[in-house]
């Protein structure tokens, strides 16, 4: 079993856009093999992304307009951590600005990354219950359609598909583990479950 990391030679900006950098990195290996790898580096804070669920067992999904993809997508709220702000904090933030919810239950299920050999970013993904009405205006160009889905029909969900998002994904299935261990009497509370986040190195 390889441990050793791989060796830095050189870094080297390539591009550099408002939200990213592209950076090629030559690493030697610990067999001698050389190579340059190219990553994204995305905006140095971190995302969260929420499953804000209602008493009623409904999650409440946004549809807004996708530009990677160039079409209306569904999925849960997001965004990113503003500077100083803790993890939670931000989650009950976005919620209040894309649903128009707050909660007074928040709890960190995991932490995340998206195709980490390419792109160096962290997602937190939070479960948000306890919800009650509380509005805070967000940076989002247009209005966001809110849409509740059951919790026992996901699958319906997963087999739509304008709900592609890989985030959105794993958060619901992690929410569905959650609550089934917390239904069995299992302690569900993940590490760091306060939304204390080691910072990257």
């Amino acid at each position: 079993m390889v441990t050793t990391k791989p060796r830095t030679l050189s870094r080297r900006a390539i591009a550099r856009s408002r939200l990213f950098g592209i950076e090629a990195v030559e690493l030697e290996f610990a067999n001698g093999s050389r190579r340059v790898f190219e990553r994204i580096l995305g905006n140095v804070t971190d995302s969260v992304l929420v499953v804000p669920l209602t008493a009623e067992g409904s999650v409440l999904l946004v549809r807004e307009y996708a530009a990677g993809f160039d079409r209306y997508e569904l999925g849960l709220p997001k965004g990113i951590l503003e500077p100083g702000e803790a993890v939670l904090d931000a989650a009950n933030r976005e919620i209040q600005e894309e649903v128009g919810q707050a909660a007074r239950d928040l709890r960190l299920l995991a932490t995340v990354t998206l195709a980490p050999a390419y792109i160096r970013h962290r997602t937190h993904l939070v479960l948000a219950r306890g919800l009650y009405a509380r509005a805070l205006p967000g940076d989002e160009p247009e209005p966001l359609e809110v849409v509740a889905w059951s919790l026992g029909e996901l699958e319906g969900l997963f087999a739509r598909e304008d709900f592609s998002e890989a985030r959105s994904i794993a958060a619901l299935c992690l929410t569905r583990r959650f609550l089934a261990r917390e239904a069995a009497g299992e302690s569900p509370v993940p590490p760091q479950a306060d939304g204390s986040i080691p910072q990257p190195a």
